[in-house]
């Protein structure tokens, strides 16, 4: 089945399709802005930043999530519903709370 085909089944079904291309569109036209550079200058990231993501090797991270909205005024929950994110809670790994095992003195 083709991507196209697939996501149109998805959201026939209720269901969700993460993608991160609308997201930046949609920043990109609100923004007025050419192409992806002027994304990243109005950003203030780098150009490989938002290929990266574009490409999807690299996930929309927390911080770029926030100067998304600090440029665009757009709240972070219609960000993430840009980019096909529903979650309505984010769960945090217990192991990110864990204190590292400490080697005896």
């Amino acid at each position: 089945m083709s991507e196209m085909n697939q996501q149109k089944s998805e959201q026939q079904h209720g269901q969700f399709q993460y993608d991160p291309n609308n997201l930046l569109e949609s920043l990109i036209e609100r923004l007025n802005l050419k192409n992806d550079a002027a994304l990243s200058r109005a950003l203030e990231v780098a150009p490989p930043l938002i290929s990266k993501i574009r490409h999807r090797r690299l996930p929309v991270g927390a911080s770029l999530l926030i100067r998304m909205h600090e440029v665009s005024d757009l709240s972070i929950k219609d960000l993430r519903e840009l980019m096909g994110d529903r979650r309505t809670k984010f769960r945090i790994s217990d192991k990110q709370f864990k204190p590292k095992n400490q080697a005896s003195s």
